[in-house]
């Protein structure tokens, strides 16, 4: 018999957002709750055109949309200036849509609002409709402890009310979580400071607030993994690592199509044998930079699966090295997006050439492939910390004078993390704490049914 409760989640509207709520959502509506997924227009009907038409007739919550901010930025105004009025314009859409369903379903009306901490004047809503408030974190728990750590920081005089750098200084939470460049925070944006002023006026001083009126605070990790900073947070609940359910589960949201014939040509490769690359959905490079990632790669001698989204060079064209085509054709698969965690479960991949993006992180880690790593913004530089020097399951790439991961620096980082041993041990202890943790009996696994129990209430 179903739930009395019907929960809203509220994304922030990005790929690497909406991927982990969803799969949340599913969970929760296999545990019998009525689950609303909204996200603004444009997000909603690039998921709609990426999912499969077998999976959106049996898709098991409902997917509504609701209006874009601005259709295009004003003249005289900027980008970061757009984004500072969105939550005025869409606290009254999201409540607008939440009085609709109340008015269409009398007998299971809105009683939860999960957000992506991120989006936290979806939870200032909920609050105001007297409607319970999830903050849900897209991060680590080490970088949400300094989030809430930042006020010191500012007494200390080692950042501004900005959060700009005022000298350069390692900050140290715990012997046990990796420590802080002032250069490298959450909320850095290298040679943009009137950004890096945005984020932390707008997602790092908000989530100050948006923790303290949150009912609950949950996070896609899990507790042996991050377990100093969550003795640092003792009212968060990790729920990690998050998986779609193997039958509710088969699209996650993707806001490209998934090229699956990359599985099958998984399936002819070596075990172990394949370097899979991806960066996520927002790094964009020059023509340079994309010639050495292709020619690394090429020079490593592997065979490589190599994700290479739209968007992903400036322009609208992808010129590939002379000749890389054809001379790759045999050992090479390159998709514009991927089954991203069917493809790191795949026998035939030997590492993970990464962002660091922290659901690719999750990913990895839950499978048990090594890390090449290559931050470029935000919390990405904190998790490549993670995962060379805490849980040594990585080693990092050392871009040169110019700013550029050269292909020498690929190729040498490739076959030192092929030939280490215990970086792979270390991964493949991590597999099996992942999984522990979310089998029966474990700290996310019952994190997670507390969860939903609550929803229920």
């Amino acid at each position: 018999m179903g739930s009395k409760s019907h929960v809203i989640f509220v994304p922030f509207p990005a790929q690497g957002h909406v991927s982990p709520l969803m799969k949340l959502a599913y969970n929760l509506a296999d545990h019998g709750i009525m689950v609303t997924f909204v996200n603004t227009e444009s997000i909603h009907m690039k998921i709609m055109s990426a999912m499969p038409e077998k999976f959106a007739e049996q898709c098991p919550i409902s997917l509504v949309s609701i209006p874009e901010v601005l259709q295009s930025t004003p003249d005289g105004q900027d980008k970061w200036e757009t984004l500072e009025i969105a939550p005025s314009f869409m606290r009254g859409h999201l409540q607008d849509l939440i009085e609709n369903i109340n008015q269409v379903n009398n007998d299971v009306q809105v009683t939860h609002v999960v957000a992506d901490i991120a989006n936290g004047w979806s939870l200032e809503v909920a609050k105001k409709m007297f409607i319970k408030a999830v903050a849900f974190v897209p991060y680590g728990l080490g970088n949400l402890a300094l989030i809430l750590h930042a006020p010191k920081l500012i007494e200390a005089g080692i950042i501004d009310i900005d959060g700009l750098p005022i000298r350069k200084e390692l900050i140290c939470l715990s012997e046990e979580i990796p420590a802080w460049n002032t250069n490298e925070l959450l909320w850095s944006m290298q040679g943009d400071p009137e950004g890096q002023k945005f984020v932390f006026r707008n997602f790092v001083k908000t989530t100050w607030e948006y923790v303290r009126i949150s009912d609950s605070l949950i996070v896609n990790s899990f507790y042996e993994l991050e377990s100093s900073a969550t003795d640092l947070l003792p009212n968060i609940l990790p729920i990690g690592p998050l998986s779609a359910n193997a039958r509710l589960g088969p699209f996650l949201g993707n806001l490209w199509p998934e090229d699956s014939t990359c599985l099958s040509w998984l399936d002819k490769q070596p075990t172990g044998s394949v370097i899979y690359a991806a960066f996520g959905s927002t790094l964009v490079c020059n023509q340079q930079q994309f010639n050495e990632l292709a020619l690394g790669l090429e020079m490593t001698g592997q065979p490589f699966l190599w994700v290479v989204r739209s968007g992903f060079m400036n322009g609208d064209i992808v010129a590939y090295p002379d000749g890389f085509m054809e001379r790759n054709g045999n050992h090479g698969k390159i998709v514009e997006w991927a089954p991203q965690e069917k493809v790191l479960a795949h026998p035939s991949i030997a590492c993970y050439f990464s962002h660091c993006g922290w659901n690719s992180t999750m990913e990895g880690v839950t499978n048990g492939v090594p890390f090449l790593c290559w931050p470029y913004c935000v919390d990405q530089f904190h998790n490549r910390d993670y995962i060379c020097e805490a849980w040594k399951v990585g080693l990092r790439v050392i871009p040169d004078e110019n700013g550029t991961v050269t292909r020498h620096e690929i190729k040498s980082k490739i076959e030192k993390l092929l030939s280490d041993k215990n970086i792979k041990a270390n991964s493949l202890k991590l597999k099996e704490m992942a999984r522990k943790s979310i089998n029966e009996g474990g700290s996310s696994f019952k994190n997670f049914i507390s969860f939903a129990e609550q929803m229920k209430q």
